[in-house]
């Protein structure tokens, strides 16, 4: 008997983000960062676990190689933060690396793979709140899809992808999947 493939599966997936892609947007990102920010002396770029992770030190690398100069990348953990553990099972807390002397006065950009509800980055703050007072703070994705349920809004954005509730975009991250970058989108009616 063959296998049923899941509901959640790939198979009816397209891609809307190759390697090349990713890169050019990250890129785009790092730009627009170091235009807003006036340089890179005061920057800390703080990843989202999963994804946002790998994210952030890609970006921190290349605003690296444009500057000249190290900028330093982290991790912040929002996994107790968020509003809806009760609902949802949680995964296991990840690590948080608040990299130098902390956040206070500088400008943290925080950085996730998909922005969706508000939600994760609205326990990014409330996480980033315990570790001090940052100068500013903006919000770097890879994948706007809509669909806010709190006032939240990213200042880099690779890529605006519309989508229904009923669709699931899915980030594969070289590094972290073990497989070549993409953004696919599938489920929905199509």
């Amino acid at each position: 008997m063959a296998d049923m493939p899941r509901p959640d599966s790939t198979i009816d997936a397209r891609e809307v983000l190759s390697e090349s892609d990713i890169a050019r947007a990250l890129k785009r990102i790092a730009h627009e960062v170091l235009e807003q920010s006036r340089g890179a002396d005061d920057l800390v770029i703080l990843g989202i676990p999963t994804r946002g992770v790998e994210l952030a030190r890609r970006l921190a690398a290349l605003i690296t190689e444009i500057e000249g100069r190290e900028v330093l990348a982290g991790s912040l953990d929002v996994t107790m933060y968020r509003d809806d553990l009760r609902a949802q099972p949680t995964r296991a807390a990840q690590e948080t690396q608040i990299p130098g002397g902390g956040v206070d006065g500088l400008v943290v950009v925080l950085v996730d793979d998909v922005l969706y509800s508000g939600r994760t980055v609205r326990a990014a703050l409330d996480a980033l709140a315990d570790y001090g007072r940052p100068r500013a703070v903006r919000l770097a994705v890879l994948v706007d899809r809509g669909h806010r349920e709190l006032p939240i809004r990213a200042d880099h954005v690779g890529k605006n992808l519309p989508t229904s509730h009923s669709e699931r975009v899915s980030v594969r991250l070289r590094g972290y999947d073990d497989e070549a970058d993409s953004v696919t989108i599938s489920g929905g009616a199509r």
